[in-house]
C-alpha cells in the first residue's frame, strides 16, 4: 500500500511540474509575441503561446491542459480586460489548442511529420480549423466589452485567426524537433560546414529582409535547401526566423511593407509567412517520404539477392513447363458423353502404346513368297 501510494505521489509530482513548465512556457511566449502587437496590444501577427500549446497536447497528452489555461489567465491578466471578458478570451485559448489536438489524433498525426498526411493535417486541422474556436471567442469578447468597435471585428478576426494559426504552422514543428533532436554520432566536416553555412545565409537573409530593399523572397531558396539536405529539422527552424525577419519588417515599415495601410500589411505578412511555411512543411515531409520509400525499396532488393543466392548454393533449378501443360491456342473439342463419365489420367501418369506401324512393301512380297499354305488331310477310300 505503501508502495503505491508513494507512486501515486510521483506520478502527480510529474504531473504538476509538466503543468508549470507549460504554464510558464505559455506565458514566456506570450510576452515575446506580444511585443509585435498590431490591434489593441492584444492580436499579434504571431501568436507562439497556441504553437507551444499543441505541441504539448501532442507531446504529453491532454491532461496539461490546466497548464494552458494557467498560461493564457497569466498571459491576458495584464492586458486589462474585465473578468468576464478575461474568462471568455481564456476559455477559448483554451479550446482551440485543444481542438486542433482532438483533429490530429483523429486524422493519425505522427510526431515525426514523416509524411505528406502529417504535414496536410497540420496545416488544415492543427493551424486552420483549431484557431478558429480563439479567433472567435476573442474577438467577439472585445467586441461585446466594448473594448473594439463592430466595425473592427472582422479585422480583427482575421489577424487573431491568422496569428493563432501561424502560431501553430510555425512553432509547432520547432517544438516538435526540439523534442526529439538528439546529437548525431557520425558527422563529417562537410557536414559541419553546411550547417555554418546555411546558418550564415540565413543572417544575411534577415540582415537583408529588415533593409529597405524589398527581398523578401530571398528565404525561399533557404527553406528548401535546407528541407532538401536536413528535412525537418532544417527547414522549421529557417521557417521561424524567416517569418520572425519579416514581421520585424512589417513593423518597421520596411522593405515591402513601406507606405501601405495595416489591413495591406497584415494580407502580405500573413501570406508571406503561410507561404515560408507550406514549403518548408511539403517539401520536407515529401522529401522523407522519398527517402523511406528509397530505404524500402533497398531493403526488398536486398531479401530478393538473398533469396537467389540461396537458390544458386542448393541448386535448385526451376521446372520448365512440359508440353501437355502449355496453354493450345484456339477452341478446345467437346468431350464426348463415354469420356465424361471415365476418369481421366493425370499428365504425368503413364501413356498407352501407340499402334506398330504398317509394314513396308518389300516386307509384304517377302511374307508372301515364304507362305506356304498346310496340304489338306488324306482320306482313305475303300475300293470295292
Amino acid at each position: 500500500m505503501t508502495v503505491a501510494r508513494r507512486g501515486g505521489l510521483r506520478r502527480g509530482g510529474v504531473a504538476a511540474l509538466e503543468i508549470c513548465a507549460v504554464a510558464a512556457l505559455y506565458y514566456g511566449s506570450a510576452e515575446l509575441g506580444l511585443l509585435q502587437q498590431l490591434v489593441r496590444s492584444q492580436v499579434t501577427p504571431l501568436w507562439p503561446p497556441t504553437g507551444i500549446a499543441v505541441a504539448a497536447l501532442l507531446l504529453r497528452g491532454p491532461r496539461i491542459w490546466p497548464g494552458i489555461t494557467l498560461g493564457a489567465l497569466l498571459a491576458n491578466l495584464s492586458l486589462g480586460p474585465s473578468y468576464a471578458a478575461l474568462f471568455l478570451i481564456v476559455v477559448g485559448n483554451t479550446l482551440a489548442p485543444l481542438c486542433s489536438y482532438a483533429l490530429l489524433r483523429r486524422a493519425g498525426f505522427r510526431l515525426e511529420l514523416d509524411r505528406l498526411h502529417d504535414a496536410l493535417a497540420l496545416i488544415f486541422l492543427g493551424a486552420f480549423t483549431g484557431t478558429l474556436v480563439s479567433a472567435t471567442a476573442g474577438s467577439g469578447t472585445l467586441v461585446l466589452t466594448n473594448a473594439l468597435s463592430t466595425d473592427r471585428f472582422w479585422t480583427t478576426w482575421w489577424v487573431w485567426w491568422t496569428g493563432d494559426a501561424m502560431g501553430v504552422l510555425v512553432v509547432t514543428p520547432v517544438v516538435l524537433v526540439l523534442c526529439r533532436a538528439r546529437l548525431p554520432r557520425r558527422v563529417t566536416p562537410i557536414r559541419w560546414a553546411e550547417v555554418l553555412l546555411l546558418l550564415a545565409a540565413t543572417a544575411c537573409v534577415g540582415f537583408i529582409d529588415t533593409s529597405s530593399t524589398p527581398l523578401l523572397f530571398l528565404g525561399f531558396p533557404l527553406l528548401i535547401w535546407a528541407a532538401f539536405r536536413f528535412r525537418l529539422t532544417g527547414a522549421a527552424p529557417v521557417a521561424l526566423a524567416v517569418s520572425i525577419f519579416a514581421i520585424i519588417a512589417a513593423n518597421h515599415g520596411s522593405g515591402p511593407f513601406a507606405r501601405h495601410g495595416m489591413l495591406t500589411d497584415m494580407v502580405t505578412l500573413q501570406a508571406y509567412n503561410g507561404s515560408s511555411a507550406l514549403t518548408a512543411l511539403l517539401v520536407a515531409a515529401a522529401v522523407s517520404e522519398r527517402d523511406r520509400s528509397q530505404k524500402e525499396i533497398a531493403r526488398a532488393c536486398g531479401h530478393l539477392a538473398e533469396l537467389v543466392s540461396r537458390l544458386s548454393i542448393t541448386g535448385t533449378q526451376p521446372i520448365p513447363p512440359t508440353a501437355d501443360s502449355r496453354p493450345r491456342r484456339g477452341p478446345r473439342p467437346a468431350p464426348d458423353a463415354d469420356s465424361d463419365s471415365r476418369p481421366r489420367p493425370d499428365s504425368g501418369s503413364a501413356r498407352s502404346p501407340s499402334p506398330s506401324p504398317s509394314p513396308s512393301p518389300e516386307e509384304r512380297h517377302h511374307s508372301r513368297s515364304t507362305y506356304r499354305p498346310a496340304p489338306p488331310p488324306h482320306r482313305h477310300t475303300d475300293p470295292g
